[in-house]
């Protein structure tokens, strides 16, 4: 069973999301994990030094990068039933606002709308789910904060509200998202 993990470019929460997805790598031995990074993704992961660990873990089974929204066809992998779900983790409020506004203009929120067609479960972990000033860490190991606006949580609850899509809260809740594709998956 093969499952399609979009890394956008939200920094917070990534080392843990990627704890978690190789946790959940290492006990699923019939799961594949494939990457898709956006290209704002890409540049995070580069500015993290975290490409590579992501690259070279022997728990996610492939790694692409966006060159277009089509590019790689992860929307058409997905409509196909290649893939059993889509993971958006973590995700920045610009792709919150573009899947909850029914913007499909990247890799990851046209193969957002195209999964949500075709009956296929998409699961995302937005950065910003509550109102208030969060804390994060930078690359270079300082502390951050950072205000989540009104308009980012009405967009996250207007993800809530969206047939085909499912909330993930934290890092930790990935496996159980994870158990959720695999039971509810039609295909």
């Amino acid at each position: 069973m093969k499952i399609a993990w979009g890394v956008t470019g939200a920094g917070d929460k990534i080392e843990n999301t990627i704890e978690e997805m190789e946790n959940i790598g290492n006990k699923k031995d019939d799961l594949e994990i494939h990457v898709f990074v956006s290209k704002a993704g890409k540049e995070m992961l580069d500015i993290y030094r975290l490409t590579d660990k992501i690259k070279e873990s022997k728990y996610f089974n492939s790694f692409s990068v966006a060159k277009s929204s089509n590019k790689p066809f992860l929307a058409g992998a997905l409509q196909s039933g290649r893939y059993k779900g889509l993971l958006i983790a973590p995700a920045t409020a610009n792709t919150v606002a573009k899947i909850s506004n029914g913007i499909g203009d990247t890799l990851l929120t046209n193969s957002a709308f195209m999964a949500m067609k075709s009956f296929i479960p998409v699961h995302i972990m937005p950065v910003d789910l509550k109102l208030g000033v969060i804390k994060t860490t930078l690359p270079d190991g300082k502390e951050l904060k950072m205000r989540v606006r009104e308009e980012d949580v009405n967009n996250v609850e207007k993800l809530r509200k969206t047939d085909g899509i499912d909330i993930i809260e934290e890092p930790s809740n990935l496996q159980e998202h994870v158990n959720k594709i695999i039971k509810s998956s039609p295909r």
